[in-house]
This record gives C-alpha cells, structure tokens and sequence, in this order.
C-alpha cells in the first residue's frame, strides 16, 4: 500500500479523498467508491500503486490523440479500477476489477522502470490509459515527473472526474490531458457513470487547457 497525496482526516478516524470529484469519506477499515482506495486507522492508502495491469506500446492516435506528433509511438499502460461503471466499457474486465487478488492479476514496475523500458522501444512518451489513470494518481504523478526530466511526453487518457486540486499537482508534468466526454447532459451522465452532475469535467477540462496548456 501506498499513502495518497490528497485526503482530509475527518472525525472518528474517517477520511475524505481528494482525488476525484466523487470525494468519498471513507470509515476506518473501508475502500472508497472505486475499491482502489482504503482506510488504515484513518490514513488514506492507494491499493494499485505500480500495479499494472497491461502493458503496450501504441500510436499517439489511438488514445484518440491527433495532430501531436502523428504516428509517434507512445509505451501505453493500466492498472485496474475506475471510478465509473460504464456499460460496454471495452477495458471492464480491469476497469471493473473489484480488485481481489490484485497481485496475482497484476504486475508490479516502478516508475523508472518505465522510462527506460519506453526509450528501448522508440517511444515519444509515456501514456496513462486502459483504466482510468487519476485512480492511481500516485504513481502516475512520480512516472510524469521522472518522465519530464528524461525529455518524454506524458498523456492521461481520462474521464476528467479528476479534482482541480489533483490536476494542479500533475498538470505541470503532462503534455496532453485526453477527457473522453460521454455525453452532454446530467441524464447520460447518470445512465453511465453514475454520477448527478457532469459539469465538473467540463470546468476541469477548460482548467487543464487555460492553465496548464494541455486540454484536447
């Protein structure tokens, strides 16, 4: 397990997290909407840090990510988990992993790791995706640093539930935030994903793009 960067310590040893807009409070011993998350004795720890479920290299525009370096070869990877349930989801049998015997289903790379296996296959960057990335925002957050200091582009290919508190902390180390927009009306959002109020992403998105120079 892994100390999350973005909770509050509430009463009674609950927690809130902080790292997408959900904001679970979470009781001691609990998990999270998402099962990714879990209270310890009121300390907020990350189930998935490092954990990766699948590992690839893919072109930019399968992200979908077009006019960025077309063509360019980027070393894709997921862990498991998300914090939507949507139906048809083409990546559910790891979105939708309730997260038993993770270890078993998953392998462990450290973030360096990463960059090194990224350069000996060509790659232009490093990309987030197959599950949704902010979940393991942790590891994501030490991969985007590491990567940024190594000249490699970075990409999260997400639902943008993200916090504006999270993406100010890793937005200065991504080059293309992908929000992937189910729909344009709260009833889609609620048959989807399960959530009353989609108009979050939409501000976090247009947050990423004016700030950080990364929404597409």
């Amino acid at each position: 397990m892994y100390e999350a960067v973005l909770y509050e310590k509430l009463s009674n040893k609950r927690v809130s997290c902080n790292i997408c807009q959900r904001k679970c409070t979470i009781s001691d011993g609990e998990r999270g909407w998402c099962l990714t998350r879990i209270n310890r004795e009121g300390k907020l720890y990350s189930l998935i840090y490092g954990r990766v479920s699948t590992i690839m290299v893919s072109p930019i525009e399968k992200k979908p990510v077009f006019h960025f370096y077309p063509a360019s070869k980027w070393l894709s990877i997921g862990s498991v988990g998300c914090n939507f349930r949507c139906p048809g989801c083409q990546n559910s049998e790891i979105a939708h992993d309730k997260l038993n015997n993770i270890d078993s289903r998953t392998e462990f790379i450290v973030a360096e790791s990463l960059l090194k296996i990224a350069k000996e296959k060509g790659c232009k960057g490093i990309s987030w995706t197959y599950n949704e990335p902010t979940l393991w925002f942790e590891y994501t957050l030490d991969g985007a640093k590491l990567a940024k200091r190594e000249n490699l582009s970075t990409n999260y290919a997400t639902n943008g539930f993200i916090t504006t508190e999270a993406l100010e902390l890793i937005g200065p180390y991504l080059d293309v935030f992908r929000v992937d927009i189910k729909g344009f009306s709260n009833n889609s959002y609620r048959r989807i994903a399960r959530i009353n109020d989609f108009t979050g992403i939409l501000k976090v998105t247009e947050f990423a793009k004016k700030k950080h120079n990364t929404g597409i």
